[in-house]
């Protein structure tokens, strides 16, 4: 598979790109974090581009692209060795947010989420991401210097902490006064919870929001949920939690997919108000979204009303999370390896 260009920031790019006259590597860097390809740049020789062409990819391409009766669009990507994963596009009043992958399937197999289903193909490079953020600004009508997407959420396919080093180059590139320049208080990044990197990111950073997949109160229940959760249990991930807020001083997110019978009685809500509890921190509570291989059943929007009472009654910051994109199957835990017109679906 050929190196990616996104890969590089313009201080790397000067540096790996030998182009003559030199003003070309910003004219290069320029297109590219316009979305365009190399043969769109067409302020560079031909004989460079087909230069470039020989060496490089470019992020990905989108292979198709499906709009839901809400607005929102989920993108097929393709990288440049043939693999498809997917990522949305939710337009909202306040600014638009794209979804991002950060691997081709997923190894932590939660029993409500379709990025699992088939396992870990391989972690995306972190060009590979800032090619999603800007092939999709461009589908949406941005460019290099009118931004139409302003928010991110690293909550597509895979956990972005099971690639952490990637992730990371990802968030100083997408965040760069040289590129797109995203702010990283736009930026949320969602985990199952791998404490030791939650603990290595706060140190290091970028300081993103972080969001933490909890989805249960309990280990037992969320071990029957979460295979993860038998390396790491709801007290470690509390722990590190707090210590992410104590050297950012970013308010903590938690995720919690709401189950019928499962995970939304009183007792959940009592213990929702001790996990959250002398920290600043808020539940972003989800309508179970169907996955045909799962079998879990999603509560009724009465029962998803009653708890979000108890949660609220009981002093909890929370809110019902809107869902986007269910009609084309975009929604929270329904992204996948999918397919391209005329194959089969992965």
């Amino acid at each position: 598979m050929r190196d990616n260009l996104l890969n590089y920031s313009f201080e790397e790019l000067s540096a790996s790109v030998e182009m003559s006259p030199s003003y070309r590597v910003k004219q290069l860097f320029q297109g590219l974090q316009a979305g365009l390809d190399i043969d769109e740049i067409t302020v560079l020789p031909k004989s460079e581009r087909e230069n470039l062409k020989e060496r490089f990819a470019v992020g990905v391409q989108i292979s198709e692209a499906l709009t839901s009766v809400d607005g929102s669009q989920k993108f097929l990507y393709c990288t440049d060795d043939d693999n498809i994963f997917e990522g949305v596009f939710m337009p909202h009043g306040y600014g638009n947010t794209l979804c991002v992958s950060t691997q081709i399937g997923c190894r932590m197999n939660c029993a409500f989420c379709a990025s699992g289903i088939g396992g870990l193909v391989r972690n995306l490079c972190a060009g590979e991401m800032l090619g999603q953020v800007l092939r999709a600004n461009r589908a949406v009508g941005g460019s290099g210097k009118n931004r139409k997407i302003t928010n991110l959420v690293l909550m597509g396919s895979g956990e972005p902490l099971d690639n952490y080093d990637n992730v990371v180059k990802f968030l100083r590139l997408v965040s760069s006064a040289d590129g797109i320049n995203i702010g990283l208080r736009n930026i949320s990044l969602s985990t199952c919870g791998l404490t030791e990197n939650i603990r290595r990111l706060a140190d290091e950073g970028p300081d993103v929001t972080l969001s933490i997949s909890l989805h249960a109160t309990t280990d037992e229940t969320r071990r029957e949920l979460m295979p993860i959760s038998s390396r790491y249990t709801i007290a470690s991930i509390i722990g590190a939690a707090k210590y992410y807020f104590e050297k950012t001083g970013r308010r903590i997110i938690y995720e919690y997919s709401m189950i019928k019978n499962k995970n939304i009685d009183r007792f959940d809500a009592l213990r929702l108000q001790q996990i959250t509890k002398g920290y600043p921190s808020h539940v972003n509570l989800i309508m179970l979204n169907s996955v045909k291989e799962r079998s879990l059943e999603g509560c009724t929007q009465s029962e998803a009303q009653r708890f979000l009472k108890r949660l609220t009654d009981l002093g909890v910051s929370a809110t019902i999370r809107r869902s986007y994109g269910n009609d084309i199957a975009g929604a929270c835990g329904q992204l996948r390896r999918s397919r391209l017109a005329g194959k089969e679906d992965l």
